[in-house]
């Protein structure tokens, strides 16, 4: 079993959250396809300033429940002209917190995080990102919290 953190705008985890289901862009493809049924995904949320503000926050945590697939059709919103999220894996959910986990409380307790100081360059440019059973133990943990 493999631990993937997921990054992803308020949009597209409502999409998730609804549809059961991740997908990312063709420049993605690499880590999606190395997912399997049964691994967990943790689901991030990036921050979003203006209206509805809010920090980088983790929103929920699924399991795989398909192998990853392609399908063209439109269900993701783009996060730039012209981007879409055809390679796909469907989701059967674990456990979403009553309230979202602000990620900044947990960047202290993180291995995957080696620089605290300039934490978010870990995500950067990022679809996904495997972490460590232990990482996914701590983060696992401050969601339970939550719920």
């Amino acid at each position: 079993m493999r631990y993937w953190l997921c990054i992803t705008s308020d949009e597209n985890w409502e999409v998730v959250r609804e549809k059961r289901i991740w997908g990312v862009s063709e420049r993605h493809r690499k880590q999606i396809s190395e997912v399997r049924p049964g691994d967990v995904l943790i689901f991030y949320v990036k921050q979003k300033l203006g209206k509805g503000a809010h920090p980088p926050l983790i929103t929920g945590i699924f399991e795989a429940d398909s192998e990853p697939f392609k399908d063209e059709s439109e269900l993701f919103v783009p996060t730039s002209p012209g981007e879409r999220f055809p390679h796909r894996v469907r989701l059967k959910e674990k456990l979403i917190p009553r309230k979202p986990v602000e990620f900044k409380q947990l960047i202290p307790k993180l291995k995957f995080i080696t620089n605290k100081e300039r934490w978010a360059v870990h995500l950067m440019g990022k679809a996904m990102k495997e972490i460590s059973g232990e990482d996914y133990d701590r983060i696992l943990s401050a969601v339970k919290e939550a719920s």
